[in-house]
Formats: structure tokens, sequence, C-alpha cells
């Protein structure tokens, strides 16, 4: 129940906030190519030189992928080899052995979470992190594959709430909140 409170909480303020924020011209490359959702980013996430498309962050071969969404999120399903980092409580501990020059690939669900933990990251010294613009959204729009928990492939999309997930369309696989 706390939990739930603590969701819609949340979300309330990054409501308030995107309603004080301006739109921001996005960069043909960023777009995932579905408006409404395009939209709702380009109020949320910068487009800055931080953000990487999900064909981008695809093509870094020797990049890092972190989760910075809840543990129940990312059982759902998550990014083939990404590490559970998480946000509420960041595990960031479980980054002490990665080479700090490394490319690493932060995301979330829309890429609002992700950008916060990807700036922490810089704080602690990492060189090169970027934030999957629309995260787990966009790569899933640009046709690449999620697994669940046991490293199979799913279909399955945690939306982090209903609200969230009526910003993709249902093509998009199965919506779980």
């Amino acid at each position: 129940m706390l939990r739930n409170l603590f969701r819609g909480l949340s979300l309330l303020f990054v409501l308030l906030l995107a309603s004080c924020v301006r739109a921001q011209t996005v960069p043909p490359r960023l777009e995932t190519g579905y408006r409404e959702l395009d939209k709702k980013l380009s109020q949320l996430i910068s487009a800055d030189e931080h953000a990487i498309s999900a064909i981008e962050a695809r093509k870094l071969s020797t990049a890092i992928f972190l989760d910075a969404r809840e543990k129940e999120e990312y059982t759902v399903s998550h990014l083939p080899s990404a590490i559970h980092l998480g946000y509420n409580s960041p595990d960031y501990d479980q980054l002490e052995e990665i080479d700090k020059s490394r490319p690493v690939v932060v995301y979330c669900t829309v890429g609002y979470r992700s950008e916060r933990a990807a700036k922490k990251l810089r704080q602690l010294g990492f060189s090169q992190v970027y934030n999957l613009y629309g995260s787990i959204y966009a790569w899933k729009l640009a046709g690449l594959p999620l697994n669940d928990a046991a490293g199979k492939s799913t279909e399955k999309v945690h939306t982090y709430s209903r609200k969230w997930g009526s910003f993709v369309p249902d093509s998009i696989g199965e919506k779980v909140w």
C-alpha cells in the first residue's frame, strides 16, 4: 500500500513538473516513431549529448546496460544482458569492478529515472554514460528483444502504471503494471 502511494506521489510530481516544462526540439535520431510517446518524452527527458537512441545503443558493442527500474519491473522484462541497478535504492557497489571509461547505457521505462541515475554515474567517475532516450519503450518500438527473469525472450513490457502504459501502442507487447 505504501509502495502504491509512493508511486502515485512520484507520478504526480513528474506530471506537475512536466506541465511546467516547455517541450524541446528532439533530433530525429531520438524519435521513437510513436507520436504520443515522442510528445511526452519531449516534455520529460533531455535530448542532449547524453541521450542515445535504441539503435545507437544497440551498436555499442562494449557497452554495459544498466536498468534503473525497481526489481519487479526488471523481473518482468529487461534488455538482454542488462544489470539491475535499481532507482529508489540503487546498488552502485556492483559496479566497482567495471572500467569507468567503458560505455554505459542506463534505461528505465521512459528515461526519466535513468536520466537521473546516469547523472549520478557521471558523478561517480564514469566517463561515457548515456541515457537511453525513451528507454525500454523506445527499445521495444525499435523491434529489439527483451528478456524475462529466466533470460528467455518475452513480449511483456512493464509500463510502470496503467497511465504510463497509455503512451505506447498496444502492439508494443503485453503491458504489465
